[in-house]
């Protein structure tokens, strides 16, 4: 009985320091965002059994997400990062994303079927 115990606590182990680097790589890729664009907001959104988007702004506008393996993992990435984190994406955090002449060509050619 021991011995199961034993097993399973390294099982344990080995988990949590794969979470732990798991986000501390997102963490790295979301503070190099932030230096690229003049800092960042964040905001984390469940994705189902894929895990947890997260959302980043630039302080220029420009975004961009990351897919974290579980919503634990997607918060402790963000608080790792120092960003700030919103809880929904509306308002004023949703207003400061720029939108280029890509992005307005993809969602036309969705609404008229050519995406």
């Amino acid at each position: 009985m021991a011995d199961t115990q034993q097993v399973e606590e390294r099982r344990e182990a080995r988990r949590a320091a794969k979470a732990e680097r798991t986000a501390a790589r997102l963490a790295k890729q979301i503070g190099a965002f932030a230096r690229t664009h003049g800092g960042a907001e964040g905001q984390i959104a469940y994705i189902g059994e894929r895990g947890a988007r997260i959302v980043l702004v630039g302080e220029d506008g420009n975004w961009g997400d990351l897919v974290a393996p579980t919503y634990p993992i997607a918060e402790q990435a963000v608080a790792k990062s120092g960003i700030t984190a919103h809880d929904s994406f509306d308002g004023e955090f949703a207003a400061k994303v720029t939108t280029g002449e890509y992005e307005w060509k993809r969602m036309a050619g969705i609404q008229v079927g050519n995406g």
